[in-house]
Parts: structure tokens; sequence; C-alpha cells
């Protein structure tokens, strides 16, 4: 008696379980995602295209000062240093004074001068008295012009004399000036005050520079030589200002390989309207190059690292969107080239990708 009623119990136990399991509605995992209004509003769509593959060669420099804006001065003659008016860094303009030097060389440059006004003289009361004499025939024509010619060669010397005067912006006296050829920076000053000049020195005692424009000179290993083409546009940044960039194209090449640094130069132009940028600081020197090859482009942006893979969101509709490995070429700033994983003209979400890709994945 006691087992029936046990198996009565069982039977509509089991049958109720049965009807439960039955009744339960599907799980949320088998529902579709739908891209809601708000997050339609905050993607952004793009139909990814092909486009010429860019690259970018890091390289590193100086900032120099452009050499056709550059005016080196060196000293006309020796002697002593008397006084130095400007230092380094110092704006200076077009004539100014930069040193004044006593010089015995310039006491004889003016006896010279003394020499030379008085065979002048001399030569034109010879010129007049063999003309005199020819006229009294106490002469001949032939001793007429050889006085004249004497005379042509006093008022050149004279002239000379005068020409190195103007050069060298001499007045007289043992005491010439060192004047600035153009307006710019004193950018380099070897020159002391008492400093005895030699006659035979034949170094830079000035150098300025007109830097409203400058150069990047950045060393090119033989290996990136071939990479390397004038026009190629370029940014630099400084230590000076590291959150600040520059931007120039390479001017020019030198075909040719430094002995000390076994780097081959390139230069690139700056525009330095705000003078912020100074000889002699290191520069780094990033360059644009196309490889002459054309690869998908996408934004950055659109791109998604996860589970060391990278990752984008193909949008066909609101409830038909796929994550889809792709292969990275290389990455140039905003823009990321693909190599496998998505085709031309397939559309991508470009912006907050990463909000589908976590709604979809997780």
């Amino acid at each position: 008696m006691t087992m029936r009623i046990l198996k009565l119990f069982f039977v509509p136990l089991s049958i109720t379980v049965l009807f439960s399991c039955k009744s339960k509605p599907e799980t949320e995992a088998n529902e579709k995602f739908v891209m809601s209004d708000t997050m339609m509003n905050r993607c952004q769509f793009l139909a990814v295209k092909k486009e010429q593959v860019k690259n970018q060669l890091k390289l590193f420099g100086k900032i120099t000062a452009d050499n056709n804006r550059l005016a080196q001065v060196y000293p006309i003659m020796g002697g002593s240093v008397l006084k130095i008016n400007v230092e380094l860094g110092d704006y200076v303009k077009q004539g100014q004074v930069l040193a004044t030097v006593r010089s015995g060389d310039v006491a004889q440059l003016k006896k010279e001068k003394l020499d030379a006004l008085s065979d002048l003289a001399l030569a034109e009361k010879n010129v007049q008295v063999a003309k005199d004499l020819f006229a009294g025939k106490l002469n001949s024509e032939k001793d007429v012009i050889a006085a004249e010619k004497e005379l042509e060669k006093a008022k050149a010397e004279v002239g000379r004399i005068n020409e190195v005067y103007n050069i060298y912006h001499l007045s007289g006296g043992t005491v010439y000036d060192i004047i600035s050829p153009i307006d710019g920076f004193v950018v380099l000053k070897d020159i002391n005050q008492n400093e005895l000049l030699r006659n035979d020195k034949s170094d830079i005692i000035f150098s300025i520079a007109q830097i409203d424009e400058v150069w990047a000179v950045a060393n090119v290993n033989e290996s990136d030589i071939s990479r390397i083409k004038v026009g190629y546009d370029a940014v630099i940044q400084t230590i000076a200002y590291p959150d600040e960039v520059f931007t120039g194209k390479i001017d020019r090449v030198f075909n040719a390989i430094d002995p000390e640094t076994k780097a081959m130069k390139a230069i690139v132009k700056i525009k330095n309207a705000d003078l912020k940028l100074k000889p002699e600081m290191n520069a780094s020197i990033s360059l644009n190059y196309l490889e002459g090859k054309e690869l998908i482009a996408i934004p950055t942006s659109a791109v998604i690292f996860d589970k060391s893979k990278y990752w984008i969101m193909v949008f066909k509709s609101r409830d038909n969107i796929e994550t889809r490995q792709v292969k990275i070429h290389n990455q140039i700033g905003e823009t990321t080239y693909i190599t496998s994983g998505v085709d031309e003209g397939e559309k991508i979400i470009s912006k907050n990708g990463l909000l589908i890709y976590d709604a979809l994945n997780d």
C-alpha cells in the first residue's frame, strides 16, 4: 500500500516538471542585436576605398641657418680688439658696428693712399709739362703718350685704394670697424676684447643669420637613402617645444656620404616667423613618402585591438553588423592601411565602433 502511494505521488510531480520546461520562454542569447537611434547618432560610417600607401621615416638632425641667408664675417686686417659691441644672440642691422680694432695695417694703408695721391698729382703735372714741351717742339709725341700712361697708372692706384677703403669702411687713422653685412641675429661670435688678431687669421669671428626661415639638416643612413626624395613632406619636432610640430619639405639632398657621420645629408626648409627654432637645436625629422602601391585605407579610429588581434565593425544594416578581423600593413597618423579583411566599397563604423564591438562580443 505504501509503495503505491509513493508511485502515485511521483508521477504527477514528473508531469509538472516536464510541463514547466516546455513552457519556459527562449533565452535572451537568441535575441538579435539591433542598433538603436542613440548609437547610430554617436557613430560615424565610412565606405572604404583604396589609396596610395604612405609610410614614414624618422630621422635625427639639427636646426641650422639657411646658408643663403647667412653672412660670415672675417677680420680684414690684424690688430688689437678695442671694443666689442654685440653678443651671441643679439639682433643687428646692416651696417652696424660689431667690433672696433686698432691696426698697424690700417696706418700702412693710409700711407699708401697718401703716396698714391702724391703720385697722381705728380703724374698730372708731368702730363701738362710734356704737352707744353710738345707744343714748343721740345719733345716728341711719344713723350706725351708715356706721361699720359703714367697718369692712368696713378689714377688706377688711387681708385684701388679708395675701393679698399669703401669695402672695409675705413675712415683713416689706425682704427677700423668690423661691420655687419646684413640684418640678422649673431649666431656665432669668436672674438674677445683685447684679443690680438693675427694678419694670417682666417677664422670666422662673427656669423649673422636671418632665421625667419631655417633648415633642418637630417642625417640619412645608407639603408634609407633610396626612400628620400626632394619634395617629400616633413614634420619636425624639438626638445624645446615637445608638444609643437613644425612642417616643411625636403629642399635638397646631398649626394655624398659625410665621412664623420657616415650618413647622407638632407635639408628641410622650415618657415620660422615666430623665431622659435634656433640654430644648433637638436631635432627629429619625420618624412612621409609613398610606397608605390595601393591598399584599403581606413581611419585609425575604426581599428579595435583586442585579444592580440585587430578588428573592425562592418556595417550592413542596423541588425546586421559584423565583427571582422583585419591585417594591418602600417599606420601613419590618423590613417591605417589594411592588407586583408575588408573589401573596397564595404561600409565600416569609423568612430565609436568599440561600443558596438562590446555589445556584440561581451
